[in-house]
């Protein structure tokens, strides 16, 4: 298969969304006819892969749950071997607008790497508590490692160049916010660019988040450990020098 230069692969990561995956699928698609729609299927036991594949998407099936990094890869995995040169996460709850996939897209014209930031003075999105604080300590840290200024880097609304699509192949992990940090700061210590974009978002379509209070009381230490083993790891390092799969 050759796809268009201008074609972009939108990678739908969902797991048990057959409530919200078939109108974002639709949305994406009514969005722009150069967006290509790939749903990874991440070991779901309801009706996704026929709700996804019934709007008009791919689908790539995983045999069992791997989490969002586990299957974010396997889309970037897509997007290499497919030929696409650009490529975009969007959530399958119907949060990330597509009406903003070509704003966060238009970041990839001065960086390999496009982040949709949720903090930047559009919309009302809002945290409080320990993960506002983890989300601060969070982007401070990063934007040093970036060398730009970043204010959300846990978005998962973020948009990969073609280095970055062959990056993210060599390396993304699947552990606790791998798919945000990890692979964020693997990427620059790769020598990969980032920039962000402003973005609002949308309350969730259907079901409920998966962070309650509970577990966003123990957000901070979370993500501060998972920040650390990120920078500890050696510039380079490919999942299976990590332990992951290769």
């Amino acid at each position: 298969m050759t796809v268009d230069p201008d074609s972009v692969l939108v990678i739908v990561p969902a797991w048990n969304e057959e409530g919200n995956v078939g109108d974002t699928v639709k949305e994406i698609v009514a969005a722009d006819p150069k967006y290509h729609v790939a749903v990874i299927d991440d070991g779901s036991t309801d009706g996704t892969s026929d709700a996804a594949r019934a709007a008009g998407a791919i689908v790539l099936s995983l045999p069992f749950n791997l989490g969002v990094g586990g299957a974010m890869r396997t889309g970037f995995t897509y997007a290499l071997r497919e030929g696409y040169r650009r490529a975009i996460q969007v959530d399958a709850d119907g949060q990330h607008n597509p009406a903003d996939i070509e704003k966060v897209l238009g970041g990839l014209t001065i960086a390999d790497i496009s982040i949709g930031a949720r903090f930047s003075d559009v919309g009302d999105y809002e945290v409080k508590g320990p993960r506002k604080w983890a989300m601060r300590v969070l982007a401070s840290v990063l934007s040093r490692v970036a060398k730009t200024r970043l204010t959300d880097v846990t978005s998962g609304f973020r948009a990969a160049g073609e280095r970055a699509i062959r990056q993210y192949v060599r390396y993304y992990p699947a552990e606790y916010l791998g798919d945000t940090l990890d692979s964020l700061v693997a990427a620059c210590h790769a020598g990969l660019t980032v920039t962000q974009v402003p973005v609002a978002m949308r309350p969730r379509r259907h079901g409920k988040p998966s962070q309650g209070p509970i577990g966003s009381a123990v957000y901070l230490l979370r993500s501060v450990f998972a920040l650390q083993l990120a920078i500890m790891r050696r510039p380079g390092m490919t999942n299976a020098d990590a332990g992951g799969p290769a």
